[in-house]
């Protein structure tokens, strides 16, 4: 067991997964929305959601050994994800 958790992190696996959860919780919200009109809009969990998904693709270029010109690039996307979810949430 712990040499497939080592083999999934190493590999980047373990962030495919999570990316995968991550794609299932976004279409349910979605769903949720759109047809019942409860839970978050998409709109307001995007950015967030978008966030989070260049961050874990940083980690996962981390992890499976890729230079750091590979890295930096996700991890602008995230700050600008975030400074566009600030944007939406910020009240005057």
């Amino acid at each position: 067991m712990r040499e497939l958790l080592g083999e999934l992190v190493a590999s980047g696996r373990a962030v495919d997964l999570i990316l995968a959860l991550v794609a299932v919780e976004a279409l349910l919200l979605f769903a949720l929305h759109r047809w019942r009109g409860r839970g978050v809009p998409l709109a307001d969990f995007l950015p967030s959601a978008l966030g989070g998904v260049c961050l874990l693709l940083a980690l996962r270029a981390a992890l499976t050994g890729r230079p750091w010109t590979a890295i930096v690039p996700w991890l602008l996307a995230s700050f600008a994800a975030h400074l566009w979810d600030l944007k939406r949430r910020w009240h005057h």
